[in-house]
């Protein structure tokens, strides 16, 4: 192998560029060419593609976001897209491909390689943490130290006027922000997808504490809890409780600023290792850390195998509410 690319797609999410800066020195250092595709699968579509070297990922590893764009692209979803990207990927004599992201990228390089055989290894990049075959996911750490840090501000609010807040977090169909944020940040209630909440026995167990004097109340809420949204959630409880919530939506400052130490450690580890296992011939895998350990999981598994909430966290949240 001589050549490889790597690209950024879906949601972007802290400590990508700490990865594409690993991929493309140790692809380097290796003796390989490395290009960058820009905006994700819609580069490799219209041929946007441009060569790598050590200046190209100097002073970013600080930096959140991600230097080759980000994009979902529509037209790699069909045959046609796909054919149009591997003229591409023919024509700049690509070998290999890197790509970092979530589920959604995932089943992009999975078809790919079906259809054309290019060897494609994925790197987890999303802060949601719910893709099997890792412990954690690239950005995840950085988000909950976001919402964290947002969350002791509203704290200080909550309880100077004795108020009751939902916070939001993201989250579209696991809890593994909310449920490590809340714990966190000492939470009276934690709502995540995988637990049915009981809406009327909430609002009960608050109103009650609110009559045995307790002057605020902290609810953390998963944008994809199941009886819905936060300012739903607040509508439910007042309607039952005749109590007010003011609600907050962290929304898209969890995906910003400045990746964690463990986030930036991660995704260098992920990043050599993906091309080290492209040279070693692995393809259509992604490369994770289980323990201390690096793993490959099969690429269809990482979104056809569901991963959980750690249930020892949620005992715990209870616990300590």
């Amino acid at each position: 192998m001589k050549k490889i690319g790597v690209l950024t797609s879906g949601g972007d999410a802290p400590g990508m560029n700490a990865a594409i800066r690993a991929v493309v020195r140790t692809a380097l250092k290796e003796g390989l060419e490395v290009v960058g595709i820009e905006r994700g699968y819609t580069g490799l579509v219209y041929d946007e593609v441009r060569p790598m070297n050590r200046h190209s990922v100097s002073n970013i590893i600080q930096r959140g976001g991600t230097i080759l764009k980000t994009s979902r692209c529509d037209e790699f979803k069909t045959p046609k897209g796909r054919e149009d990207a591997w003229k591409v990927v023919e024509q700049n004599e690509i070998e290999g491909l890197v790509t970092i992201g979530g589920d959604g990228t995932f089943h992009g390089a999975h078809f790919f390689y079906e259809e054309f055989g290019l060897p494609v290894i994925g790197i987890p990049g999303t802060i949601d943490n719910d893709l099997y075959g890792t412990d954690y996911t690239i950005g995840f750490d950085t988000a909950v130290n976001i919402a964290l840090d947002a969350i002791d501000k509203i704290r200080d609010t909550a309880d100077s006027h004795e108020r009751m807040f939902i916070v939001e977090v993201m989250g579209r169909h696991t809890g593994f922000i909310a449920l490590d944020v809340g714990i966190a940040g000492g939470a009276e209630e934690i709502l995540i997808p995988e637990i049915k909440t009981d809406i009327s026995a909430l609002a009960d167990r608050i109103y009650n504490e609110r009559k045995a004097g307790k002057s605020s109340t902290l609810i953390i809420c998963a944008e994809g809890e199941e009886e819905g949204n936060a300012f739903a959630i607040a509508h439910k409880i007042k309607r039952i409780s005749g109590m007010a919530f003011k609600v907050v939506v962290l929304g898209h400052i969890q995906r910003g600023g400045a990746p964690t130490y463990r986030d930036r450690l991660l995704a260098g580890k992920l990043g050599s290792e993906a091309v080290f296992a492209l040279q070693n011939g692995q393809k259509d895998v992604m490369v994770g850390e289980s323990g201390d350990k690096i793993v490959f999981t099969d690429l269809q598994e990482t979104w056809t195998k569901s991963k959980t909430v750690d249930q020892k966290l949620v005992n715990l949240s209870l616990l300590l509410a």
